[in-house]
């Protein structure tokens, strides 16, 4: 799997944008050719990327502010702010004069009396009247209510497109497995500074901060989300980061996810600050076995109910069934949104498999609590299914865990790595413990001698009072 720069190049073959939209486009245009529909309408933001490759960045993400409509044998339209429309018309020449204004509902921004979903229901018919497409069905992804209504009030009949688009960005091109795996890169990147950096005192949301920094700094056009969680927070996982300071002895664990020209990941590390107690060792260990038994079977013609199957039950791990530990032993496709098909589950994948096919690609992510009750180990890696296995294109180390910020060295030398919270006692300790208890059988304890035989002395402890302490050592 090569990595190369962000940049274009005359000098080397990189990054074909000009295939990867035309495969793209390609490939819905003969799922849609296979379908009852007459026509596609989009309205995800990743769908409408996929079909037009045009964004106008991540803000729009959660609005549902543009659509687009694939109608059989013809090519896309486009319908978009004003603005973004004519700069499309002018950068974009693959879409050219098919990229046009139009506003819909803003999700509910725009109330009904507006007008707003029967112009979106009559801009999509006109389009299909001119195609002689109107009596077929229309696949749509994604809608408000208003508009599906406007749809059917205009005589068109809606059916399900989301499962269409979802099939078909399955299998990855050979350019957005570049993408996926430069991507990826820059995840190792900010990890390998998060991990120089992290030490007692620093915050979670600082880490945050050091990470989307990394990753705009090399190119990221949308950090989606970094989850930091640590110390207590670990168990059970809250799946957001706060402002709580890292300590001395702290599992703390991430996921990364952010966008390279509109490819995603979802990339977890799990990282000791300071030292690792054994709880949180093994702990580790187990998460990271789990994870390795579903990395071995990604491969063609296995299938994602055997994945999960090697994975614990709920009940094994604290959770009362599948739905209630559901995305803890987890595996979801990964491209222009982070949770794609397929989904790899004990709650669904036993009962319903997919085949795994070369050009899927995936992420597989595993969670195992700490016998202490409160830390946790977190382990997520990226993986292609190639024709003959797999590759994983997650490279920052996880084989064991990670300790960041050792750097306590003692008069005996560097502190151990693996230790508990609370230090045992030394040698000499146990031993005058040990006298203690001794010099106690013989009936003097410190009480006693301090309080001349028995009666009130320094330590205000009267003869009852000894009695019973004397007593409580013996025992």
């Amino acid at each position: 799997m090569k990595t190369s720069g962000t940049m274009a190049v005359d000098w080397e073959q990189r990054i074909d944008f000009d295939k990867l939209r035309k495969d793209r486009l390609n490939n819905v245009k003969h799922a849609l050719a296979k379908s009852e529909m007459g026509a596609l309408l989009c309205f995800d933001m990743n769908n409408v990327r996929y079909i037009t490759a045009t964004n106008i960045g991540s803000w729009a993400q959660d609005k549902m502010s543009r659509f687009t409509l694939l109608p059989q044998k013809d090519e896309p339209i486009l319908w978009d702010f004003g603005s973004a429309a004519k700069h499309h018309q002018l950068h974009c020449p693959w879409l050219g004069e098919r990229s046009r204004a139009g506003i819909p509902l803003l999700r509910g921004a725009m109330s009904p009396e507006m007008g707003r979903a029967e112009d979106v229901a009559k801009k999509i018919r006109v389009e299909l009247e001119m195609r002689g497409l109107l009596n077929e069905p229309l696949g749509v992804d994604i809608v408000e209510p208003p508009i599906l209504f406007a749809l059917q009030k205009e005589g068109i009949k809606v059916v399900d497109g989301q499962q269409l688009m979802s099939d078909v960005r399955v299998i990855k091109t050979a350019e957005e497995i570049d993408l996926l795996n430069m991507s990826a890169m820059m995840v190792d990147a900010a990890y390998h500074e998060l991990y120089m950096a992290m030490k007692p005192g620093m915050s979670e949301n600082q880490a945050v901060g050091l990470v989307n920094k990394v990753l705009y700094d090399m190119g990221s056009e949308y950090v989606e989300a970094v989850n930091a969680i640590s110390g207590e927070r670990c168990n059970p996982h809250p799946h957001i980061f706060s402002d709580r300071v890292f300590r001395p002895g702290d599992p703390a664990y991430y996921d990364i996810l952010h966008s390279y020209m509109g490819y995603r990941t979802c990339y977890y590390r799990t990282f000791a600050v300071g030292y690792a107690s054994r709880a949180l060792i093994d702990a580790y260990k187990r998460c990271r076995d789990y994870l390795d038994a579903a990395i071995e079977l990604v491969r063609p013609g296995r299938t994602t109910g055997e994945i999960a199957a090697v994975w614990p039950k709920a009940q094994e791990f604290g959770f009362p069934d599948e739905e209630a530990s559901f995305a803890l032993q987890y595996g979801h496709g990964i491209g222009l949104a982070i949770w794609e098909k397929p989904v790899i589950s004990r709650m669904v994948s036993l009962e319903h498999p997919h085949e795994i096919k070369p050009g899927m690609v995936f992420a597989l992510e595993t969670f195992w609590p700490s016998t202490d009750g409160w830390s946790a180990a977190r382990i997520e890696e990226e993986i292609v299914v190639t024709p003959t296995g797999h590759e994983v294109i997650t490279k920052f180390p996880a084989e064991k865990l990670m300790v960041a910020g050792a750097h306590y060295v003692t008069v005996e030398g560097p502190l151990p790595t693996e230790r508990e919270h609370e230090a045992p006692p030394s040698e000499g300790v146990l031993e005058m413990i040990a006298a203690s208890a001794r010099e106690e059988g013989r009936g003097l304890t410190p009480a006693v001698k301090n309080g001349k035989n028995g009666k009130n002395g320094k330590n205000g402890k009267n003869g009852k009072e000894a009695k019973r302490e004397k007593a409580g050592v013996r025992r």
